[in-house]
């Protein structure tokens, strides 16, 4: 029993050492991607301005449009049940749901903040590497 057991383990590890380089978790295919190229996560400054106006013209008004007519429909429903065991349950799904949405809301507002001042955060963060590099090639050109 011992052997059959040896066996069937080296035949596991075997096939998991054989496995392609795509299913490793330390890689992906085609590998990195040089800055600046077209990937799944890297967008331009205008994508990102797009991004943000999508938020703040469509998703977060429309958002507020459907929670409002979903309260009222909600707060019908409650009024229909007073007196029975469902208008408090309702009212207590109505409270969540409007906690919920003020977290979606908050969320949207904070993607937006992001997406808007994404850019800055670059432009800065390049102006101050820059600044920190910028003694050491002023040093080396007055040696030559």
């Amino acid at each position: 029993m011992s052997g059959d057991f040896e066996r069937e383990w080296r035949g596991q590890s075997m096939a998991l050492a054989e496995r392609s380089v795509e299913m490793r978790l330390n890689g992906a295919p085609g590998g990195p991607s040089a800055p600046g190229a077209s990937g799944g996560f890297a967008s331009t400054p205008a994508e990102k301005t797009a991004a943000a106006n999508t938020i703040e013209t469509e998703l977060q008004p429309h958002t507020k449009a459907a929670t409002e007519q979903a309260d009222e429909s909600t707060n019908t429903a409650i009024k229909g049940f007073e007196g029975w065991d469902t208008a408090p349950g309702l009212k207590k799904v109505a409270d969540t749901w409007d906690k919920q949405v003020a977290v979606l809301m908050g969320r949207l507002g904070s993607e937006k903040s992001a997406l808007r001042g994404a850019s800055g955060l670059f432009v800065r963060n390049d102006i101050g590497l820059g600044n920190q590099f910028r003694p050491i090639g002023q040093s080396k050109l007055n040696v030559l």
